[in-house]
This record gives C-alpha cells, sequence and structure tokens, in this order.
C-alpha cells in the first residue's frame, strides 16, 4: 500500500484510514535557549502550538518524563555526559550553547522521544514536539544545536529491530554513527550533500554486520517534491518494506522546506505531508500502526508550524488549509542522486 495524495495542494484530504496521535510536549522546552539571535528559539515549537490550536489540533497532549543518566549512557560516553551536566554557562562550539538548566532540558527532550517511541511500539501514533533537537549529538560530542541524540536513545533503550527514517535537511550524523555496526537498525537519511556536518554520502552503508543498513541519500540544491517522492517510491519504501522492522520511527526537519533560510532543499508542506502519508502507510502495513515522528530542525516558523499541522492532521483525518503549497521541484530535480543511490543500495536490498 503506497499512500496517494490526490488534493489540490490547499488542502489535506481524509485519509483513507484514521490514526489517533498523541503529542508530546512539556513547557519546559521554551526554557532552552542558545543565545538571543540562535534560530534554534522557543519561538519554534510556540509558532507550532499556536498553529495547532488555532486549528483544532492541539489536544492529546502527554507530559513525559525525563530520561536518566543511565539511558542516555546507553549512546554517549560518561564523559559527555559529565561534561554537558556540569559546563555551566557558555558556548561548546560556534553555535551551540551551554546554559546552567541545559542539561535537565536536553533530559526532558530525550524523555519525549522515549515516551513517543513507547507509544509507537504499542501500535500508537506519536509526535514528540521536543526541544532541544537531537540528530546531530555523536557519543562524545555536541554539536549542531544538540546534546544528546533523543531518538538514537529511544531506539537503544527499546531493543527492537527498528527503521529510522531521517528526513531533515541536514544529515543526522549522530544516529548514523550510533548505529553504523548495527543489523538490527536500519537508518534512511535525506538530506542536502555540501552543507553542514558534511557527512551522508552515498557509499556510507554501514561496516561489519552492519553492511547495508545505512541508506543515505545525498540530495543536490533545489530538490523538492518530486524527488522525493522518487526516492520514497524507489529507495525508501521498498527498502523498509524488505527490512520488517517492529518499531518505526521519524527524525522530521522542517528545514527542508522551501521556505527555510538555512538551507537550500524545496519540499513544499503538501510534499513534508505526502513523505508522513508513505511513513503512515509504511506503519499501517508492517507495525500494526505504530510509528513516532521526533522534531528535530526547522528554522522559518510558519512554515514548520504548519508542516507539523498538516502531518497532525493528516494523522487525525482533519482537513485544513495548506498556504505554503509552491511546487518548486516538479520534474524531479535531483533524480541522479536517487539514482545513485538505487545503484548503490540494490546491492542489498529487493529493489
Amino acid at each position: 500500500m503506497i499512500f496517494k495524495y490526490s488534493s489540490k495542494e490547499k488542502h489535506i484530504n481524509h485519509f483513507h484510514f484514521l490514526y489517533h496521535m498523541y503529542l508530546i510536549y512539556d513547557p519546559i522546552y521554551l526554557k532552552h535557549e542558545q543565545n538571543r539571535w540562535h534560530p534554534e528559539s522557543p519561538e519554534r515549537l510556540r509558532g507550532i502550538r499556536n498553529f495547532l490550536e488555532k486549528n483544532g489540533l492541539w489536544e492529546n497532549v502527554v507530559t513525559p518524563t525525563s530520561a536518566t543518566v543511565e539511558d542516555l549512557a546507553r549512546i554517549h560516553s560518561m564523559d559527555h555526559i559529565g561534561t554537558i551536566r556540569d559546563f555551566g554557562e557558555g558556548p561548546y562550539d560556534m553555535d551551540t550553547y551551554v546554559h546552567h538548566e541545559t542539561f535537565d532540558i536536553a533530559l526532558k527532550a530525550a524523555g519525549g522521544a522515549i515516551k513517543a517511541a513507547q507509544i509507537a511500539l504499542k501500535g500508537g501514533k506519536a509526535f514528540a514536539l521536543v526541544r532541544p533537537p537531537g540528530h546531530h549529538a555523536t557519543r562524545n560530542r555536541a554539536m549542531g544545536f544538540c546534546y544528546f541524540n533523543s531518538i538514537a536513545i529511544a531506539t537503544s533503550l527499546l531493543g527492537k529491530r527498528t527503521a529510522i527514517i531521517d528526513y531533515d535537511v541536514h544529515h543526522g550524523n549522530g544516529t548514523h554513527d550510533a548505529f553504523y555496526s548495527s543489523p538490527d537498525i536500519l537508518y534512511i537519511s535525506t538530506h542536502q550533500w555540501g552543507i553542514f556536518p558534511g557527512t551522508g554520502a552515498v557509499n556510507e552503508v554501514g561496516k561489519g554486520e552492519g553492511d547495508g543498513f545505512t541508506v543515505n541519500i545525498p540530495l543536490s540544491g533545489g530538490s523538492g517534491d518530486s524527488t522525493f517522492e522518487k526516492a520514497f517510491e524507489k529507495i525508501i519504501i521498498p527498502i523498509v518494506r524488505d527490512f520488517r522492522p517492529e518499531l518505526l520511527l521519524v527524525s522530521i526537519g522542517g528545514d527542508a522546506h522551501y521556505r527555510d533560510p538555512l538551507a537550500s532543499l524545496s519540499l513544499s508542506t503538501p510534499g513534508y505531508v505526502r513523505a508522513a502519508g508513505h511513513i503512515f502507510s509504511l506503519a499501517e502495513e508492517l507495525t500494526d500502526g505504530g510509528v513516532a515522528f521526533m522534531l528535530e530542525g526547522g528554522y522559518d516558523i510558519p512554515a514548520l508550524s504548519e508542516t507539523v499541522g498538516g502531518i497532525v492532521a493528516l494523522a487525525r483525518g482533519k482537513d485544513i488549509p495548506l498556504t505554503f503549497d509552491e511546487k518548486r521541484d516538479t520534474k524531479a530535480y535531483g533524480r541522479r542522486d536517487v539514482e545513485d543511490t538505487f545503484r548503490v543500495q540494490k546491492e542489498y536490498w529487493n529493489l
């Protein structure tokens, strides 16, 4: 079953099966600030909440508990955990700042990811509206606005055969590294090639027992709706089907949107929703419907808010208008990029 999107790009149509989606949220996420002018600001979540409230979608909200140090230690070294806990106040690197409250808020963000994954494992739907993001954090290092890798921590803690789909504009290098040698975790990333963090080449496919279980789809700037549709059709859907996960998790960043200021992919809001529809279909087919989305990047607040709202509305079978529906990529601008990944991955999967 493949999701078919048939609207006029102005509204979300009712999908042919209905979901119940929980929102994972805690007001403590609004207390995290990098610095005054930083794009990863509390206004991101305020914008999302305002949009969801305006469209009657702010319901089924669950407050998570915090992750523990033991939870973090499944992915991160104790040295790294201690560094963030005891850092104090100041820049960790040129774009990632630490404040006295950062450690506790990051624990609650990881706890939000864990709660969302637990819901998915039971066949439910969840969207973890967490800050700070996590997919760039490696075993020994914070970077890219991330301190601890929330989705990797949740994946490791539940210990299930898991497929992670990461469609943020930046490669999730921390998640990639965490499971690069594992045959039990399938990691698939679409990302713009040649920007931060500079990882995620098409030939990075895993090592040892994990050979073939990492799928990188690096895309040229300008790639958008039709390129993503081709990537899902030719690569993502058949590989996830072939893998047969017990758990399906998603790192989603709104920064692949054409309005986002930090990069140059060109997904529209309907393009994001269409991709989510494919993921919902896979979840229905493979995992009794369970899937959890974890918020990563996205820095144009109106576009990010509409993107999250569109996915939540689709999950709940509600109809809302979508404003940012311009299709800038109608002829699969990144076709060659998708074909490059296809050639590499057909050695491992039934494509």
